[in-house]
């Protein structure tokens, strides 16, 4: 073998091999959420593994309906026309052949590192996130079909940037606006999430992101019992995931399996929505006490007040 050929493998085998997931090859680059995505953040209990093969099958599923099955960019080969002998060329041709597809060929759905656990990072692409993901939930919601096992919440991420307040408002003001900025205006609450983060005060970001909302428009108001719209927020690390979405406590805070099961009472909705606008009990446990995620994160068709939450009460009401 020349040693043309043997570099040749080399370079077959650093470029191709390891295969697909999560990993620390990836921190930094390309394989992790970061500022600029549109996507899904979907929530699970410690099989990342499984999650992302479902969250696949589900996505493709629905995607299918309302876009059609997904197109591939099958660019010209022209391998057989290079001679076999001249490795290094064929090489430069494959690499340049690679480039120019890399944005041709950009799939519709990417699986990234969130930077959290439990947490995997759907990137989209040429679709609209929060749209597919309520036509999903309004779906499981109708039928009551079970299409998922390890998969918990599927939170559609509209828009991205820096997790610092000053970002955020910089971005929220001009981000929001399609929905609360005069002429329109809506009843709403603030579902706000941090992970990996301590940067930010939840009080100070949920009072901010109001008053935003109020500038755009006095009429938008403040409904934490039936609002029209839910304001998700959720922060990883120094990346902020955004998003205005329909129906969040119809589908049950966008859990998958909540959705199945029957309306709950409206005393009960009340209570949810309460429960919504001081987040979620499961992602505080979460950071302090992962073990203890399966139980907190299915923990949502029972809700609780914060003096029960205080006392560790667990009995439904």
């Amino acid at each position: 073998m020349s040693d043309v050929q043997k570099e040749s493998r080399k370079r077959g085998k650093k470029r191709y091999g390891g295969g697909g997931g999560h990993g620390k090859r990836y921190k930094g680059g390309s394989r992790e959420l970061e500022v600029g995505m549109q996507g899904i953040l979907i929530t699970c209990n410690m099989n990342e593994r499984k999650c992302t093969a479902e969250a696949f099958n589900l996505l493709n599923e629905y995607a299918d309906e309302l876009h059609g099955p997904e197109k591939f960019n099958e660019g010209s080969s022209s391998e057989e026309e290079c001679d076999e002998d001249d490795v290094e060329a064929a090489l430069k041709k494959e690499v340049a052949q690679l480039k120019a597809r890399k944005g041709k060929q950009q799939r519709r759905f990417q699986a990234l590192d969130s930077g959290a656990n439990n947490v995997i990072f759907i990137r989209t692409h040429n679709l609209e996130p929060d749209k597919l993901v309520h036509h999903i939930l309004s779906d499981l919601h109708t039928t009551k079909k079970k299409k998922s096992r390890v998969i918990l919440r599927m939170l559609p991420v509209s828009g991205t940037c820096k997790a610092f307040q000053e970002d955020m408002e910089k971005y929220l003001v001009t981000f929001l606006e399609p929905w609360f900025k005069t002429p329109s205006h809506a009843t709403y609450q603030i579902a706000f999430k941090a992970r990996n983060s301590s940067h930010n005060n939840r009080e100070e970001i949920i009072k901010s992101i109001a008053g935003l909302v109020g500038k755009l428009n006095p009429k938008n108001k403040v409904d934490l019992t039936n609002p029209e719209l839910t304001i998700i927020v959720e922060v990883i690390k120094t990346v902020c995931c955004v998003s205005v979405v329909h129906d969040y406590t119809l589908y049950r805070k966008y859990n998958v399996q909540e959705v199945l099961k029957e309306e709950v009472s409206k005393p009960d909705v009340a209570t949810a929505k309460k429960d919504v606008e001081t987040t979620d009990q499961e992602e505080k446990n979460e950071a302090v006490v992962p073990e203890l995620e399966k139980t907190a994160s299915e923990e949502v068709n029972v809700p609780k007040t914060d003096q029960e939450a205080k006392d560790g009460k667990e009995e439904e009401q």
